[in-house]
């Protein structure tokens, strides 16, 4: 009796270890843009504090991936991205161990962007859920794929469906999946954004984002905000006529109420997310050539989002108003952190990311609650040593990627900027360095193009 109890002890322990593995490895999966929580935050732990002097270990590399600047996601032992091969537009599955392709699907016919920046490949990056793959490209095209083989479950034009308008630089934001729906923006009259059941695509809501009128600013309570962009076309919406940009929407709770916040080709927008009702406006993050690509962040009831082209960032505070509304109050305004397409990321009240627009830039640090300059990275280093790039966090270090192709180690600290080690990637195609980094179960993956590369970044 006392060996089968014995027994049973044994496997209720390997069970316990078993669990206990599972979740740590699926923990520290990144599973679409900016991680888990769209905040750029990775969960591994046990990484590399310091890089050797020629950077971190390769582990392996992979060519014949496809154009585009697609940054990978990885979940469950795979790594998903999308690609240009020829005339295709495609969604690629690979091996977590050793970066074999394991599928490729065709989404649609490659789309030819007229603007020479980015059209070599789509920017989406995969939303992996459960057995479930969301992407979108280039043109449009919205699609729902089987994650073990690739095939397309449901599929939708955002332009020929929904009357979506393509920006200059076409889609490039990365689905979100909320519950059990999916979230997008076509950037239409009717259709600034659009809610599908993420299992059938059928449509659950759209979402109308009124204009503003001429000569108003800042934030807006169930009504109009800032009257500075409003409207499609050049001048008014930007470059294209679309009410869309390049930015990817995040999930907030407010106040007891679920909101969707995205930045737009006009403004920085809630929307409820039982029913696509706009929620509240704020206009100066976003600049006058609808050209806003960086995801907005949310914190302790307060949102900050940021764009170059001399817009700059902004942080509002939320509350309810006496009509039971959301209004959107701005604590502040800056021209500090100009934050081009590399993201930012907000640590212990503190916010890192890239400052500079086509002109360059390099990395800055601000006080998140008041936008006060805690470092400047062009005040302290010579032009070789800095430049503009994205940036993402894993295990108490940023790792910033330059535009040029330098891979860099920092060390988050409010008082200077601390670096612990830099590599220049190899094989640099002549394409800017625009993927951001990924960091996941031990590795670094750095994407050029048609090729990714996976490096050892684990602690011996």
């Amino acid at each position: 009796m006392s060996g089968v109890k014995n027994m049973k002890t044994k496997v209720m322990l390997i069970a316990a270890i078993l669990m206990i593995t599972t979740g740590s490895s699926l923990g520290a999966d990144w599973p679409q843009w900016r991680c888990q929580n769209r905040d750029g935050k990775s969960a591994d732990t046990g990484l590399l504090k310091e890089w050797p002097k020629d950077g971190p270990p390769l582990a392996w590399k992979i060519a014949g991936l496809g154009g585009g600047y697609s940054a990978p996601s990885i979940a469950a032992g795979r790594i998903f991205g999308m690609g240009n091969r020829g005339d295709d537009e495609v969604v690629w599955a690979l091996s977590e161990t050793d970066g074999k392709e394991l599928w490729v699907t065709r989404l649609g016919p490659a789309f030819a962007q007229r603007a020479s920046q980015g059209k070599e490949g789509p920017a989406c990056t995969p939303t992996v859920d459960g057995e479930r793959l969301y992407v979108e490209g280039l043109g449009g095209d919205l699609a729902c794929l089987q994650v073990r083989d690739g095939k397309i479950i449901w599929q939708h034009s955002l332009t020929n469906d929904f009357g979506g308008r393509i920006p200059t630089w076409s889609y490039r934001e990365s689905p979100l999946i909320d519950g059990d729906k999916l979230i997008c923006t076509p950037g239409g009259e009717d259709a600034m954004l659009l809610a599908f059941d993420k299992m059938t695509g059928k449509t659950i809501w759209k979402s109308k984002v009124p204009d503003s009128p001429a000569g108003e600013s800042g934030g807006s309570s169930g009504g109009f905000g800032g009257g500075r962009r409003g409207g499609f076309g050049r001048g008014r919406g930007g470059f294209g006529g679309s009410g869309a940009a390049y930015a990817s929407a995040i999930a907030i709770d407010f106040d007891g109420q679920r909101q969707y916040v995205q930045l737009t080709g006009r403004t920085l927008v809630g929307i409820a997310a039982s029913d696509g009702k706009f929620l509240w406006r704020y206009d100066k993050p976003a600049n006058r050539m609808a050209i806003n690509c960086s995801t907005p962040l949310f914190h302790d009831g307060m949102v900050f989002a940021s764009s170059a082209y001399g817009a700059g960032g902004g942080l509002v505070k939320l509350s309810k108003d006496a009509n039971g509304g959301v209004k959107a109050e701005e604590v502040y305004s800056t021209t500090d952190m100009q934050n081009h397409h590399g993201g930012m990321i907000l640590l212990d009240g503190y916010l890192y990311g890239a400052s500079g627009g086509n002109e360059g830039g390099a990395l800055v640090c601000l006080d998140f609650k008041t936008g006060k300059v805690m470092w400047d990275q062009r005040e302290s280093e010579s032009a070789g040593r800095r430049a503009k790039g994205s940036v993402a966090l894993a295990d108490g270090r940023l790792y910033y990627r330059m535009e040029n192709g330098t891979m860099v180690l920092i060390e988050p600290s409010p008082k200077e900027y601390i670096e612990h080690g830099r590599f220049d990637q190899p094989d640099r195609s002549e394409q800017p360095a625009w993927p951001h980094p990924v960091i996941a179960n031990g590795k670094l993956y750095v994407r050029d193009q048609d090729i990714l590369f996976c490096y050892d970044v684990k602690a011996k």
